[in-house]
This record gives structure tokens, C-alpha cells and sequence, in this order.
């Protein structure tokens, strides 16, 4: 895969994957809702810092891994292969009825922590599956003899760029982005295509021949 290939197929997926609602969308979505547009971006900020964080802490320690020996090599493909049917079959069989957000529709209650930036961050830097999902996927996407870390972070800051582009969006239509993504619909459909992208990549990175 040439650095081209590889720089396009990550952001469609990534695209795709950015998109489906998960625990970051409902803490900005939320946020929105009852504590306005400006601390929303704030959360989003944080999130976007703790997705790089991850990719540095990745990159650093994938990379001496992967160089480490042909077992460790197989060892972390397998176990992230596994990660990702895993995750995969769970969304396809069991997708989410509708997204969960705790919205006040009169306010947020104020004993809630003022800074956002910071818990947007804590959210995703004290979630271990940011971690696990990042060394299961990015692998792919990054090409033979390249620098480990350095692609990591670059593909990490290309997952932020669209998280924040897609975070801007639900901020600026909060209100009918929450009456959507509460609709059982909406929700297993976006649950069953990441599922299968998720069994995609899985097989891929299961039956694919190291370079």
C-alpha cells in the first residue's frame, strides 16, 4: 500500500467510523445541550487532545513491538484481529435501540466540573479501549518500512481533524442531531455498518502477510 493509499483509506474509514455515535459524541452532545456551544468545543478539544495522546503512547510502544520479533508481531495481530470481530459480531448482533445522553432541557446543573477541555481529555486518555482500538487499527494503514510513530500520530491527527469537524456539526444542530440519533433506526443502522467494518479490518488483519 503506497502512503497515498494508505493516507485515503484510513480517512474514509475513519470518516465512517467518526460518525457513529459513541461515549465522546454523547459528552458533547450533552454538553451542547445544556451547557452551550463554546464549552461543547472545549469538551471536543479535550477529546481531540486525549485521541493524539493515545496515538503518541501507541506509536511509541507499536512501534518497538513490531520490531521486536516475527512473534510479538503475530501475537499483536491475532489479538488485535480478534479485538475486532469481536467488537464487529457484538455491534452486528447486538446493535445500541438508540443513543443514551443525559440532557437537561432547562440547564445543566451547576456542580458539574467547569473545565471541559480537561474532561473531554480524561475521557478518552482514562479509557483503555482508545488504546487497544488504536493498536488494533492503525497498523493497517501504515505502510511497509515507514516510521511507526510518526504515522501514528499523523493518522491519529487525521482521526481529530474529522472528530472536530463532526463535533462542530452535532454542536451547531444539537436539537435535531438528538431527535435523530434517538430514533432505533438510526442507531442500529450506524451500529451494523461499523460492526461490519470492524469484521472487515479484523479478517484483514488476521489473514494479511507482514511486509
Amino acid at each position: 500500500m503506497t502512503s497515498t493509499a494508505a493516507l485515503l483509506a484510513f480517512t474514509a474509514t475513519a470518516a465512517v467510523l467518526t460518525i457513529t455515535p459513541g461515549l465522546d459524541t454523547a459528552l458533547v452532545l450533552r454538553t451542547a445541550a445544556a451547557e452551550g456551544p463554546r464549552l461543547a468545543m472545549l469538551a471536543a478539544a479535550g477529546v481531540a487532545l486525549g485521541c493524539l495522546g493515545w496515538g503518541l503512547v501507541v506509536g511509541a510502544g507499536l512501534g518497538a513491538l513490531l520490531a521486536a520479533s516475527q512473534l510479538a508481531y503475530d501475537g499483536l495481530r491475532w489479538a488485535g484481529a480478534l479485538y475486532l470481530l469481536y467488537l464487529g459480531i457484538k455491534l452486528i448482533r447486538a446493535p445500541r435501540a438508540a443513543l443514551e445522553v443525559a440532557v437537561s432541557e432547562e440547564g445543566a446543573a451547576r456542580s458539574e466540573p467547569p473545565n471541559w477541555l480537561l474532561r473531554g481529555f480524561l475521557t478518552n486518555m482514562l479509557n483503555p479501549k482508545v488504546g487497544v482500538f488504536y493498536v488494533s487499527f492503525l497498523p493497517q494503514f501504515i505502510p511497509a518500512g515507514s516510521s511507526v510513530l510518526g504515522w501514528s500520530v499523523l493518522l491519529a491527527a487525521i482521526h481529530n481533524v474529522l472528530g472536530l469537524l463532526w463535533f462542530a456539526a452535532l454542536i451547531m444542530a444539537t436539537r435535531p442531531l438528538l431527535a435523530a440519533l434517538r430514533k432505533p433506526g438510526v442507531m442500529a443502522w450506524l451500529d451494523r455498518l461499523t460492526g461490519a467494518l470492524f469484521v472487515g479490518f479484523g479478517l484483514k488483519l488476521a489473514f494479511g502477510v507482514r511486509n
